[in-house]
């Protein structure tokens, strides 16, 4: 183990140690804000200590074990003990690395994730509401809620457009990796011919902002309309404005919400969805200034970029940032994402243990 490594170890097991004197006072839970920061950090030291400490006790066994070569009757022993302490130490060692790459802070926040047909019209809404269902039952598997922002159906039953937000822990860390450029290739409803046909939708998936203040909105800057809301089949016949649109001037944003029928709730759900897109707007203004010099796994961050092709007639969906292709399709329509994401994950991990070794 490199030695700066080790010692930023040993200052976050001293640290946990502080952490147990603070958290057994009588009085730590009179400012409730400190008590569940201090929590939060003891929960993410702990298992990464426990690790450390495995580690110390493996190092010791390959003393020993090293020490007990020298007896003509032990070695046999010893060289097994030897070669199981250091594939420990081994093992042990890339965990701890993994466990103390940089977090990032969204992680653990809920999300907005927008979905928009692309090119292929009916087709490409059709395949909008089959990656809505997806996300929808991936979101079950993990038990999370979602709550529909706003929707605009196609006629066929798809959706040109819907905004979701998905409330459950680790949401934003287990789907950041969908945002960009859906492909689809199948034989449409529509078509007679059964020929295949290529259309595609754009995700767009961004944290939830802790609260409204914390992206500054000058009202100012905002444009707000009302007209009466619509929807396909004559849904949400309204005979009052409470459909809100809103428009933020100095970054052309534009809100529109109308799922429900009260125009402050609309006005409020819009106010939200719009906080979001203009931290995640400054988030990746931040991220391409950082990462000019090297791309990241997400690509370059354009949400145009084609991420994924889903083909039906051949059963397999192929991640092309990672040339990852699986053959279960079905499966993976069904929500059953995990071993997608794990692998993106792992890959994202990969490439920041990358990046910190050419920093050392």
């Amino acid at each position: 183990m490199k030695q700066s490594m080790q010692h930023k170890l040993d200052q976050l097991s001293q640290r946990l140690k502080e952490l147990n004197q603070l958290l057994s006072k009588e009085d730590v839970t009179a400012d409730l804000d400190q008590y569940r920061k201090l929590t939060r950090e003891h929960a993410e030291l702990a298992p990464l200590v426990e690790n450390y400490n495995e580690w110390i006790n493996s190092k010791t066994d390959e003393q020993t074990a090293q020490e007990m070569l020298t007896d003509a009757t032990m070695r046999a022993f010893a060289e097994d003990e030897l070669h199981s302490a250091r594939a420990r130490m081994a093992q042990l060692e890339t965990e701890l690395q993994t466990m103390l790459l940089p977090k990032d802070p969204n992680d653990e926040r809920n999300i907005f994730l927008e979905l928009r047909a692309g090119t292929g019209g009916d087709e490409s809404a059709l395949f909008a509401g089959a990656l809505f269902r997806m996300y929808l039952r991936y979101a079950e598997r993990k038990r999370w809620q979602v709550e529909i922002m706003s929707e605009n159906l196609s006629e066929l039953g798809g959706y040109k457009e819907v905004i979701i937000r998905i409330i459950g822990q680790g949401a934003y860390s287990r789907l950041k990796f969908e945002s960009g450029g859906h492909r689809v290739q199948r034989v449409p409803e529509t078509e007679t011919q059964g020929r295949i046909h290529t259309s595609a939708c754009t995700v767009a998936v961004m944290p939830e902002a802790d609260e409204l203040g914390a992206v500054e909105i000058n009202p100012a800057d905002l444009r707000i309309d009302t007209f009466r809301a619509s929807g396909a089949g004559g849904q949400h016949i309204n005979k009052t404005d409470s459909a809100v649109r809103i428009t933020h001037l100095p970054s052309g944003i534009v809100v529109e919400c109308q799922d429900d029928r009260s125009q402050h709730k609309n006005k409020e759900r819009a106010l939200k969805v719009l906080a979001a897109r203009i931290q995640d707007q400054r988030y990746h203004e931040q991220q391409a200034k950082e990462a000019a010099t090297r791309k990241s796994l997400i690509g370059s961050g354009d949400r145009s970029e084609r991420i994924r092709t889903y083909n039906f007639p051949q059963g397999r969906m192929t991640d092309h940032r990672i040339n990852l292709t699986l053959y279960k399709l079905e499966a993976l329509m069904d929500g059953d994402l995990d071993d997608l994401i794990n692998t993106l994950v792992s890959e994202h991990q990969a490439e920041l243990l990358a990046a910190l070794g050419e920093t050392h």
